[in-house]
């Protein structure tokens, strides 16, 4: 087995220390490493490149496909591992596309670093398997919403959202695009019976001007329904870049 990875430049997997930008993990320092591939496709995503390759047709918000062999990257398990080391965090995120797309491999991986406590970023379609759940400490899990162009019969499995529901490794983080994106948001806890202290909304958008502005009617509908709210922490550092 082997892990496929994005890369930062052609030929360097994406695998950085910094802290973590979003959800109930913000601000704690983190090894990431991204995953490519994915089975939907946001058109707002902004890590497009994991997945949006040439000949693909799906609707994006940019005009231009990625090259596959550019923006992709195979490594073997021990590999990763090792780089992961050396990178000296305790905290490891598993981030993507769609990470649990590549379970059987991560579970190997996973194998090779007991000691560190592993998130695992995931669109809620799929569920780990026994292998690999076993190793993960907790879930961030982001259904999206008919604003991101996936159809619900694609992205919102009734099954999975209350698989998650029910465990409480699981946090669930929405992108919120408008407020009336909250109404759907609401529909699902109540479908879902999701917990909303482990509800997240976080404003969609790529620069800290963005943020900021839907950050100030989205507070409001947080207190308004008991949900937690997510900044993008890491847009503000660094603004909208691979590797950060």
């Amino acid at each position: 087995m082997a892990l496929i990875l994005a890369t930062t430049v052609p030929g360097e997997p994406e695998i950085f220390a910094s802290v973590q930008g979003e959800g109930p993990s913000a601000g704690a320092p983190c090894t990431f490493i991204r995953l490519s591939r994915c089975n939907l496709a946001c058109v707002w995503c902004d890590t497009a490149y994991t997945w949006y390759f040439e000949g693909d047709d799906r609707p994006h918000r940019i005009s231009e496909t990625f090259n596959r062999k550019a923006n992709q990257i195979t490594l073997s398990e021990a590999d990763v591992a090792q780089r992961i080391t050396e990178l000296g965090q305790r905290r490891l995120v598993i981030t993507g596309g769609e990470p649990l797309l590549q379970a059987p491999a991560l579970a190997a991986l996973l194998e090779l670093l007991p000691d560190l406590t592993v998130e695992v970023e995931t669109n809620g379609t799929t569920t780990a398997p026994p292998r690999l759940d076993i190793r993960i400490d907790q879930y961030n899990v982001s259904p999206k919403l008919a604003h991101s162009g996936n159809p619900a019969e694609l992205a919102l499995l009734a099954e999975r959202l209350s698989h998650y529901s029910a465990d409480s490794r699981a946090f669930f983080k929405f992108v919120i695009a408008s407020p009336s994106d909250v109404d759907e948001v609401t529909a699902l806890v109540r479908a879902h019976a999701i917990p909303p202290a482990r509800v997240f909304l976080m404003p969609e958008g790529t620069d800290s001007a963005t943020l900021r502005e839907r950050e100030k009617w989205l507070v409001p509908l947080c207190l308004e329904h008991g949900f937690r709210m997510s900044d993008r922490l890491h847009i503000h550092l660094f603004g909208d870049t691979r590797g950060t």
